[in-house]
């Protein structure tokens, strides 16, 4: 297939099963039918159908939008797609009903192509394919791991090289320039399948990188974070980070039972943290190749307000 057309194995997989390929005017519809060459093959593309999905009138932080590709800032507590428990009132939804007829069909459906998610209680950017090139393009860039993406963090003690605690942390190490490199494998939790685990056998392959760019308290007791994915599985930094001993503030799932001391932070600095209603983590940059135009693009978002009133109370 010409790449203009961009269909991908499994679409094109799904138009033989639909019989809407024909090898010399005969319809074929096993992929593995036999061809020696010479032949005329004729696929016949239908309309883009409806999608299953309702869309809805929810406001979205629009970041950047063309003909093939949007960027949304997303708030903490919205669900990026459909699924059991929360089959409405999410970013999908959202896109359906503000894109409408500029979605040029993903898939053979008009939806919104989405090729990363953030976890509902994550807040920060998203980029979402209108079009079927932009889909894949976009999917193989997040695949060959060339997409920037940093996240902003406030998490429990300091992750600093100074700490010996962390060299004896397996799947730690440090670069040049104070940063923490945690590599492991992440796979479902064997007794809570709602969560991912470390292991060093088996799962899927993950590296995150971390610096310190605040610190809270004295002696210090909390810290501001950049963290950068290399990798991009489910609940990655979450995971990574209460590994190693430094779990988010907020965190439900991963962030254990350590709390911050009132006398190690200035007052209201640990009620605050106590406080938090999610875990304190922000997609603030995204940077990638437009899959079309083949234009550079990084975007940046500020801290949404509940992060930054948590590192106010912090500071003191």
């Amino acid at each position: 297939m010409p790449e203009a057309a961009a269909l991908s194995r499994t679409r094109l997989a799904r138009l033989l099963e639909e019989g809407a390929v024909r090898v010399d005017g005969a319809v074929v519809r096993e992929a593995k039918a036999r061809v020696v060459g010479g032949e005329l093959i004729e696929i016949v593309l239908p309309e883009a159908c409806e999608s299953h999905m309702a869309p809805e009138a929810i406001v979205l932080a629009v970041v950047h939008e063309d003909d093939d590709l949007i960027v949304i800032n997303k708030p903490a507590g919205m669900v990026v797609h459909p699924a059991p428990g929360s089959p409405e009132g999410t970013l999908v939804n959202a896109l359906l009903h503000h894109c409408g007829n500029s979605l040029s069909g993903v898939g053979g459906a008009k939806r919104p192509g989405i090729v990363h998610r953030i976890d509902k209680d994550t807040s920060g950017l998203l980029v979402v394919a209108k079009s079927d090139a932009a889909h894949q393009g976009l999917a193989a860039q997040f695949e060959a791991h060339s997409v920037e993406r940093v996240y902003a963090a406030v998490v429990h003690g300091v992750p600093d090289a100074s700490d010996p605690r962390l060299r004896g942390v397996r799947g730690v190490s440090f670069e040049p320039g104070n940063i923490l490199r945690i590599a492991s494998h992440l796979a479902r939790h064997r007794t809570d399948r709602q969560r991912q685990a470390v292991q060093f056998e088996g799962g899927r392959h993950a590296v995150t990188r971390v610096r310190v760019t605040e610190t809270f308290g004295a002696p210090p007791a909390a810290a501001l974070v950049e963290c950068w994915l290399e990798t991009g599985r489910t609940h990655q930094i979450r995971v990574h980070l209460a590994h190693v001993g430094h779990g988010l503030i907020g965190d439900p799932v991963y962030g254990g039972r350590r709390r911050l001391s009132d006398k190690a932070l200035p007052e209201g600095g640990a009620e605050a943290a106590r406080g938090f209603a999610r875990q304190a983590l922000h997609a603030a940059v995204l940077g990638f190749v437009h899959p079309v135009s083949g234009q550079a693009l990084r975007f940046e978002a500020p801290l949404p307000a509940d992060m930054a009133a948590l590192i106010a109370a912090l500071r003191g």
